[in-house]
């Protein structure tokens, strides 16, 4: 079995365990996308918003899913809600890949009420992390984004069970991360690449 088979079971486990975990609806649709099973994708995606509506990083990936599948409708409806969101919180990464998908598509773009200055977009004090990933983090990554994601990732955990002594469940726990914040996987790879130097 692929390793991306035995992420999709898991994540269908999760999901199928606790169907209130937005974070395992996410990460199943995830999976489902690099495994460009996009109807199964866009079915998790939706979970997931609805369980959480201002998962906006949903919205995306599930706009995206639905493009893929040609269902522009529905796609522009879903990707106009997630760039108008996360316009007005602040998540310029998330508008920005939003705003890219739209354009690409030929749809244009709605007029928004920007987030105001200082109240969403704060950026973050310092590198949450060491390495690659940290340094990606700080310059992409707002503190409203990173706050969301550490709620996320406590029910990673906790779903999980890991035990960060132990360096598969830290990949686990790293690959939920990238999935949740967008870390592009080159990122990753140079991480992982200086660490084994």
């Amino acid at each position: 079995m692929s390793d991306l088979q035995d992420k999709i079971d898991r994540f269908q486990n999760m999901a199928m365990a606790d169907p209130s975990n937005d974070m395992a609806h996410f990460s199943l649709g995830s999976a489902y996308l690099e495994a460009k099973r996009f109807g199964e994708a866009v079915t998790s995606f939706e979970a997931c918003v609805k369980l959480n509506p201002e998962m906006t990083r949903a919205m995306e990936l599930g706009g995206s899913a639905l493009m893929q599948m040609g269902n522009t409708a529905d796609a522009k409806v879903l990707l106009i809600r997630g760039y108008e969101q996360a316009a007005s919180k602040g998540e310029m990464r998330v508008k920005d890949g939003i705003a890219s998908i739209l354009t690409e598509s030929g749809i244009e773009l709605p007029t928004v009420e920007q987030a105001s200055p200082g109240e969403t977009g704060k950026p973050l004090d310092k590198e949450p992390l060491p390495g690659k990933i940290g340094k990606w983090i700080f310059e992409n990554v707002d503190e409203a984004q990173w706050d969301a994601w550490i709620g996320q990732g406590t029910k990673v955990i906790n779903e999980l069970r890991l035990d960060f002594s132990r360096v598969e469940d830290q990949s686990k726990y790293e690959e939920h991360m990238a999935e949740f914040l967008g870390i592009p996987a080159n990122i990753i790879a140079k991480d992982v690449e200086d660490e084994n130097k």
